[in-house]
Formats: structure tokens, C-alpha cells, sequence
């Protein structure tokens, strides 16, 4: 596994659709997979393990979007991604969906068969939350690869003995050829004749691999010890750590957050104008919210109120496929940001602190996802809504001018609030409950911070919170980590506006995308 990196595991992808583990995931897997091919695709076969995730979520919530997208070469923010499934196969490519019993370990896991007039090719691919993914199999040989790298695939002689200057070579045994994978910056220039087949796949993350990298820490306990006494500021270690990682400039890695906060800015404002789309379960709410608080006629929640806005805001735009950052995922995307950019707004601060915000969110992101997951097929909705308000404490301390130790109090305290988080969403959509824990951990967030600032004992370390959250999940039922198949999910309302929304669809307007 390469390192953790703020920009490709915890703060994005920008995307659309409703779940980042699906879309944005499934997409990137479709991406490598057109690789694999040159470009040409005649059919796929998508087989998905019966035990996992994925039978009972992969049409309601993006999985099928994503894939195509990908498949199609499309862009993980491409505005015609709600189309993709009809474009797809508008262009003669043939598909097939289908469930099987195969005891797969992880249940996000993509099993793709395809082919064209020349030849056939399978893969198989886990996504790992957030949008993150890896590949496991190709052909099958097992091997490893995130997206990451340009990666040079030679099927050659097992005899043959290759070296590429700067670039890594790992063996693969392939039948009675040997698979040689070449990883690096750039694709490997292979001498003609040496091998029998050449594929060469394209990273997929925006922010790329290399050999050798040395970061200077990687869990919240490392951190301290290499920060010891200075007690440097969260967002500058974020920088200290982004600037090892992705071999960037203190300023590169603070314009891209800044970017990123750009983006949110415009959702939020989107959101809050109106949105819509057929094929969700709640309405546009935001706007009215907005009206009932500028005419003072809402609780005095002082700037909690603008928090709840701005994350249902931004809820909604990914309800309508509109432009989100996943942050740490999509199901969890409004409540770090909502509650980032609405008390800077409250405070009177500029994207430059919005941006520090961020960036101390994403350390404690790191932490997370080198530890445990972002996703709640594997750890329920504490591993999303959880992270979310973890991150988010030590966002807002960050931008009450708190300490770095206040930070990590507030991101401890407020994960420890929401252990053994169930993901249930109602029919099947990634709306609801969601929409309320977003609030919940931004919420939780705002308590939980100004709690660290009055030095409250958040008692147990950050990384045995996060410890303690991975054990938790491996005592959840499949049922309680979006499945659909429990809590929430299988209620008979929940089921009767599953049944409505399928019977929208299957007369041509559920994938309306009119926003």
C-alpha cells in the first residue's frame, strides 16, 4: 500500500454521484480496466459476490455509473457520468450483471471480464472508501496496484531478466510466462521484441506515487514525538507531511486545499439556490431553511444554524449529481466542509484559513486511513460520519486559532461520540439518515471543539480511538454496513419509497439529471 496522501485518500475525489466507495471508486477501477483493453471495449461481464455489498447497492447508489464512466474514459466530475449506463451501451458495448457465489473477503469487490475482437482480458478490484481502489488480480495473477503509478505491464519470457532506470519491477508468475509489472512516474520504454504483450495503464489519482518516499510521520502519536515541544500548528504539520508525500512546495499543497475550498464554496451556493433530480428521495429543503433563518424565525442556534445549511447545502447538490468533494467520502461530504466554511464565515476569515482548516482535517484524515478505512461497507456509517466529525473538530480548532494539541482533543473527543454508527440508508439512496448524521457529526464537531478549548480530558489517544472504532466494526452485522438490508433500510416506509423511485425509473425519468 502506497502512503496515505491528503489530496488522493481523504480530501476528494471532486466528483458526482451519491457515494464516493461506489462512484468514484467503480469509475477509477473502469478507467484501468479501458487501459487493459487500449481503448476497446465489445462487452463486459461484472460479477458481484452475493455476501458482499454490492448485489443489493450497486444500481441505487452509483456503482453502474461510475463503472460505465470509467469503461466510457470519462472523468470522475463528468456532467453526463448520470447518463453513462445509456451512453454505454448506445455505443454497441454489450454488459452483463451478475451475482455469484464466491466468497469474495471484501464486499466492495468488482470482478470485470472483458473482451474485444482481439482478446480478453479480467480483473478483479476491491474499492476501499472514499474513492479510493486497488486492483488485486489481472488476468489471474495476483498483484497490487492503487491508481498511483504509470504502470508498464510486459508479458515476457521467464528467462527474460528487464531493468528500467528509475522505475520499479516487480515478478509475476503468469502460466509459463512471467509477468513483469513496471511502476513509476512514467511508463517504462520497452524494447521491441522482448515482450509478447505490452499494456500500459494510466494513474487515476491526482496525486502520484513515486519510489522511496520518506514521510515524517504516519499515525497522531508519531506526529507528537517528531513535533515534540514546538507544538507547531495542525494545519503546517499537514503541510509538512502533504510536501513529503506528494513532493510538493508549502505553497502548492495550500493552493490546491485552496482550490478544493473554491469548489465547496460554489456548491454550498448552488445547493442553497435549489437542485433538483428524479431519481432522489428528499426535496429541495436548503432554500427554506435559509429563508426561515434570514428572517430570524429558527431557534437562535447561533452559528450552528448556518453549519446545518450549509451541510444540507451541499447534501443536496450530491443528491442531484452535481459537483461535491468527498471529504473524507461522499455519504460523509457536508459535514467537514459545511462546518469548516460556515463558522469561517461566522468568524469573518478568508479562503487562506478555510484552506488551514482543511488541511488539519486531512492529517487527521491521514491518520484514519493509514490505521483503519473511510468506508462503511467495511466499518458502518462511524467510518464516514465518524471520520467526519473527527476531522472536523480539529478543523474548527484550527480556525479558533486553538493549539495543536486542542486539535487532537477535539478530533479524539468528537470520534469517540460516534462508535458503533450504523449505515442504514433509506431506500437504498445515500439521503437519508445521511443527512442527519452529517448534521449530527458536524454538530458534534462544533461541541467537541469548544469543549478542547476549554481543555476538556478527551482521556483516551486519537489512535486508540481509531483502533477502537476498527474493532467495533468487526463486530457489526453485514446488515449495519450498507447493505440496505437493515436498520433504517428495511423499514415499510423506507421500502414502499424504494418501490416508488424503481417504478420512476423503469418508466424512463429516474435518471433524469435536470439540475
Amino acid at each position: 500500500m502506497n502512503p496515505v496522501s491528503i489530496f488522493n485518500d481523504v480530501i476528494g475525489p471532486v466528483m458526482r454521484g451519491p457515494s464516493s466507495s461506489h462512484c468514484a471508486a467503480a469509475l477509477r477501477i473502469g478507467r484501468l480496466a479501458r487501459d487493459l483493453m487500449d481503448g476497446e471495449i465489445a462487452s463486459v461481464l461484472i460479477e458481484f459476490d452475493r455476501e458482499g455489498s454490492l448485489p443489493t447497492t450497486h444500481d441505487s447508489q452509483g456503482s453502474d455509473m461510475g463503472l460505465f464512466g470509467g469503461l466510457l474514459g470519462w472523468d470522475a466530475d463528468d456532467e453526463r457520468l448520470p447518463h453513462s449506463m445509456q451512453t454505454y451501451e448506445e455505443s454497441g458495448m454489450v454488459q452483463h450483471i451478475v451475482t455469484v457465489d464466491v466468497g469474495d473477503p471484501h464486499p466492495n469487490t468488482y470482478r470485470l471480464t472483458l473482451t474485444n475482437s482481439r482478446e480478453k482480458h479480467s480483473i478483479i478490484a476491491i474499492s476501499t472508501g472514499g474513492g479510493m481502489m486497488e486492483v488485486h488480480s489481472i488476468d489471474g495473477v495476483s498483484l497490487h496496484m492503487d491508481g498511483g503509478y504509470h504502470e508498464t505491464l510486459l508479458w515476457v519470457d521467464p528467462a527474460t531478466e528487464l531493468t528500467f532506470e528509475g522505475l520499479e519491477v516487480i515478478t509475476h508468475t503468469a502460466g509459463e510466462q512471467k509477468l513483469l509489472q513496471v511502476r513509476g512516474d512514467r511508463f517504462a520504454e520497452v524494447p521491441a521484441g522482448v515482450a509478447t504483450m505490452v499494456k500500459r495503464l494510466s494513474p487515476v489519482l491526482p496525486v502520484p506515487s513515486r519510489k522511496e518516499i520518506q514521510l515524517p510521520f504516519t499515525s497522531c502519536a508519531e506526529m507528537l514525538e517528531w513535533d515534540g515541544d514546538k507544538k507547531t500548528p495542525l494545519w503546517k504539520l499537514a503541510v509538512a507531511y502533504e510536501m513529503a508525500r506528494g513532493n510538493f512546495t508549502e505553497e502548492e499543497v495550500i493552493e490546491r486545499m485552496k482550490h478544493i475550498v473554491r469548489i465547496l464554496r460554489k456548491s454550498i451556493a448552488s445547493g442553497i439556490e435549489g437542485t433538483t433530480y428524479e431519481d432522489r428521495v428528499l426535496h429541495h429543503q436548503s432554500g427554506r431553511f435559509a429563508e426561515l433563518m434570514k428572517a430570524g424565525r429558527l431557534l437562535n442556534g447561533g452559528a450552528l444554524n448556518r453549519i446545518v445549511l450549509y451541510v444540507t447545502a451541499l447534501m443536496e447538490v450530491k443528491s442531484s449529481m452535481g459537483v461535491i468533494v468527498a471529504a473524507p467520502t461522499a455519504g460523509a461530504c457536508a459535514a467537514l466542509p459545511g462546518a469548516v466554511i460556515a463558522m469561517a464565515e461566522e468568524l469573518n476569515l478568508d479562503e487562506d484559513e478555510m484552506a488551514k482548516a482543511m488541511l488539519a482535517a486531512g492529517l487527521i484524515g491521514v491518520f484514519i486511513a493509514t490505521r483503519w478505512t473511510f468506508a462503511a461497507e467495511v466499518g458502518g456509517c462511524q467510518a464516514e460520519g465518524g471520520s467526519a466529525a473527527c476531522m472536523a473538530g480539529a478543523a474548527l480548532i484550527t480556525l479558533a486559532g486553538g493549539t495543536r494539541d486542542q486539535a487532537i482533543a477535539a478530533a479524539s473527543m468528537s470520534f469517540q461520540s460516534m462508535l458503533g454508527l450504523i449505515c442504514d440508508p433509506i431506500a437504498n439512496r445515500v439521503e437519508a439518515p445521511c443527512l442527519g448524521k452529517n448534521v449530527m457529526a458536524a454538530s458534534n464537531a462544533l461541541s467537541c471543539a469548544n469543549m478542547a478549548l476549554a481543555d476538556f480530558d478527551p482521556l483516551i489517544p486519537l489512535d486508540e480511538v481509531i483502533d477502537s472504532a476498527k474493532h467495533v466494526s468487526t463486530m457489526m452485522p453485514r446488515e449495519h454496513r450498507c447493505t440496505s438490508l437493515g436498520g433504517l433500510a428495511i423499514t415499510p416506509t423506507s421500502l414502499e419509497i424504494e418501490r416508488k423511485l424503481a417504478s420512476l425509473k423503469s418508466k424512463g425519468c429516474g435518471s433524469c439529471a435536470c439540475h
